[in-house]
């Protein structure tokens, strides 16, 4: 085990303390919003964003039905 060094403190508090917001969590909801919509409005404009087609739309959500049923039953399979 390591050198213990008793003048050395454990920067673990010894009670649990509540943890800050930081970054967009610190920040008022509406406000978040607004700035989320401005990017997307850029985005749009620079011609850097995606819209997806119906066929691109149909194939995203069967691979994401497929990968939530894989899960559910590995879960199920290993549960038993």
């Amino acid at each position: 085990m390591a050198d213990m060094n008793p003048t050395v403190t454990d920067p673990r508090p010894t009670e649990e303390q509540p943890r800050r917001k930081r970054g967009f969590a610190a920040m008022d909801p509406k406000l978040v919003s607004e700035l989320a919509s401005r990017g997307g409005k850029a985005a749009q404009r620079a011609g850097t964003a995606h819209r997806f087609n119906s066929e691109e739309a149909r194939a995203a959500g069967r691979k994401g039905g497929m990968a939530t049923g894989a899960k559910r039953r590995g879960e199920r399979e290993h549960s038993n």
